[in-house]
């Protein structure tokens, strides 16, 4: 079993619990499937898509096959389409259903680590793992305020070779057990998208 090296990406829809409990169990279901596969969509490529965990698309991109700079862009890239096909979705009139019209409570917050993990396969399903893959999925509780944002850990930030101040990102330093403090940066994605595709460092 080898160790890879690249990015950890979690993109969490915000809002999902109340909206599926509360909603037509099909027309819920097809509204949250419809903004997740968006999600996926663009996300991949420049990413491989590792899993789907319910509310969060979960996808990595190991350094040898991703272009690190694409990959916070990528996820900035995500949200705009999330955001447009939720708007689609609320002013689309041929459906009255709650679900449909409810769409608007829902938002996103994406995650980008980087770090290092293995590929293993349990009971024929393939997946990766290690300290780092476990620091990803425990990014997503935290105290930011908010549902919509980006985060990206400042591995994450070093690897992309992204100046966080010239994107437009305020510090942030997690606190987990066994994981001690972690350095990241965060944007609100709904108040200000970040402009990294010009933020890249010299």
């Amino acid at each position: 079993m080898s160790t890879e090296q690249g990015f950890l990406v979690l993109a969490d829809i915000s809002g999902f619990t109340a909206f599926v409990t509360r909603m037509e169990l099909e027309h819920g279901a097809e509204v949250t499937g419809a903004l997740l596969e968006t999600v996926m969509e663009h996300l991949s490529p420049p990413l491989e898509i590792q899993e789907l965990e319910g509310d969060a698309v979960f996808a990595i991109g190991a350094d040898h096959v991703t272009a690190g700079e694409g990959v916070p862009a990528a996820a900035a890239q995500a949200f705009a389409a999330f955001k447009e096909r939720r708007l689609a979705i609320s002013l689309d009139d041929s459906c009255g259903c709650r679900a449909c019209r409810g769409v608007a409570t829902l938002s996103l917050k994406l995650v980008v680590h980087h770090g290092r993990f293995v590929r293993q396969t349990v009971g024929g399903r393939s997946r990766v793992a290690g300290p780092d893959v476990i620091l990803a999925h425990r990014l997503l509780k935290n105290d930011v305020a908010g549902d919509t944002y980006l985060l990206l850990t400042a591995s994450a930030m070093e690897h992309a070779g992204v100046d966080p101040f010239a994107a437009g990102m305020r510090p942030y330093v997690a606190t987990y057990p066994h994981l001690g403090e972690v350095s990241c940066f965060v944007t609100d994605l709904d108040a200000a998208p970040p402009v990294l595709a010009g933020a890249y460092a010299a």
